[in-house]
């Protein structure tokens, strides 16, 4: 039986006179790879912030382990759209960077953790490069080794592979794929991307239109690495997330006509 790691309930969320939430509900289940799909705009990247305590709900619940979102940060490594790297630190600096920002009593050995990690993520051989050394999706490695070295239960990441290139973006999805499989790590992955979350979730959660409600929850069991186009339901799951996709249009469109 799955356990739940992460849940909100009936989640309220208002800027200003809009509403955002209005009663959000949903769970993630531990060692899964979770991606929230949805419209732009319709606060994907909310939840991710409630979830580590940079927005506080006006209403309902959300439980990080069973604890509230101030309780729960530190269970929980964030990677960004951007890598957000500190320049003048070489790859391994900005790993250890991490560490030295969350943990109060230093733990021993973190230069080991954070070469450990630097290898597991290909960049054994650029571990003295500066970040303007590194190509973007070399950048991005650093930042899920950063995410990885403080020992998250849970990871979540924004949108981190859209400011990549085709091919560097597909090679990023296998490796992260990889790294979660070796880690056992939770994963919340944020998308717009239909096809990016049918490669790599085990769910996906898909989020309607403002006031955000979960629209559906589709689980995916086919093998990894999984090709779209050499799979007949996974061509369905397309198929049919793409009618879903157009309807919100129409309903966001005929909303503000």
């Amino acid at each position: 039986m799955p356990t739940d790691i992460l849940s909100f309930e009936d989640v309220l969320v208002r800027f200003g006179a809009e509403t955002i939430y209005d009663g959000l509900s949903f769970t993630v289940n531990e060692g899964e790879f979770l991606c929230i799909l949805g419209p732009s705009g319709c606060g994907k990247s909310t939840s991710l912030r409630l979830m580590g305590n940079l927005l506080e709900a006006q209403g309902g619940h959300v439980s990080i382990e069973g604890l509230p979102p101030e309780r729960g940060w530190d269970r929980l490594a964030y990677i960004f759209q951007s890598p957000r790297l500190t320049p003048w630190r070489t790859a391994l600096g900005n790993v250890l960077l991490g560490m030295e920002l969350r943990f109060e009593n230093q733990p021993m050995g973190m230069k080991e953790t954070a070469i450990r990690l630097l290898n597991m993520v290909g960049l054994q051989n650029d571990m003295d490069k500066y970040p303007a050394m590194l190509s973007g999706g070399e950048r991005q490695r650093v930042a899920i080794a950063r995410a990885l070295s403080v020992n998250p239960d849970i990871i979540l990441m924004d949108e981190p592979f859209s400011a990549l290139d085709l091919n560097t973006r597909q090679r990023m999805r296998s490796e992260i794929i990889r790294i979660w499989q070796e880690t056992g790590k939770t994963v919340i992955f944020v998308t717009h991307d239909i096809d990016e979350a049918l490669i790599l979730a085990d769910r996906i959660l898909l989020l309607s239109n403002k006031p955000t409600r979960t629209l559906e929850t589709i689980t995916l069991d086919q093998p990894r690495p999984r090709v779209i186009e050499k799979s007949e339901s996974l061509n369905r799951q397309k198929e049919h997330l793409i009618s879903l996709f157009r309807t919100l249009e129409e309903q966001d469109e005929l909303e503000y006509a």
